[in-house]
């Protein structure tokens, strides 16, 4: 067999086949899914996946009030953000988060987990999290996926 003939194929804007896939966020532990939603979004999960590349698909994130969280993350994770001003550290607990925008737990936790780069701001933009189960993407008839049938 002829090694010369197997040709490694890079995939670019132009090959690339992007999907819309829905996602339900009911009793799913929030890092367990954000990790799974990253690999969706960055393109792991295709067989055609190029790390230089926006080759994931979209994902519509629904139910995210009831996302679930083990221990008690709920009232001991705390999130830090600053004002730009001296001594303006503030800190936020995930309740407190969950109460007031509940969107917010599931897009911080998968903006973490992709990359600091261009193409991770990118990325992040193919994501949409709705509370509830009615959401503005439905002309793009995403495909429902179980997240427990991804590795």
């Amino acid at each position: 067999m002829n090694t010369l003939s197997y040709k490694t194929i890079s995939a670019n804007r132009e090959t690339v086949n992007k999907e819309w896939l829905l996602v339900d966020a009911e009793n799913e532990t929030l890092g367990r899914l954000a990790s799974k939603v990253a690999k969706l979004i960055r393109g792991k999960y295709k067989t055609n996946f190029t790390p230089h590349v926006d080759c994931g698909d979209n994902v519509v994130v629904i139910n995210a009030e009831k996302i679930n969280l083990t221990g008690n993350k709920m009232t001991d994770k705390t999130y830090t953000r600053h004002t730009g001003y001296p001594g303006g550290q503030r800190f936020t607990t995930a309740q407190e988060m969950m109460d007031k925008k509940p969107e917010a737990l599931i897009e911080k936790a998968v903006r973490g987990m992709l990359p600091k780069t261009k193409l991770g701001r990118a990325l992040f933009n193919n994501l949409y999290v709705y509370t509830g189960v009615e959401h503005n993407q439905e002309a793009q008839k995403p495909k429902a996926i179980n997240l427990n049938d991804l590795k």
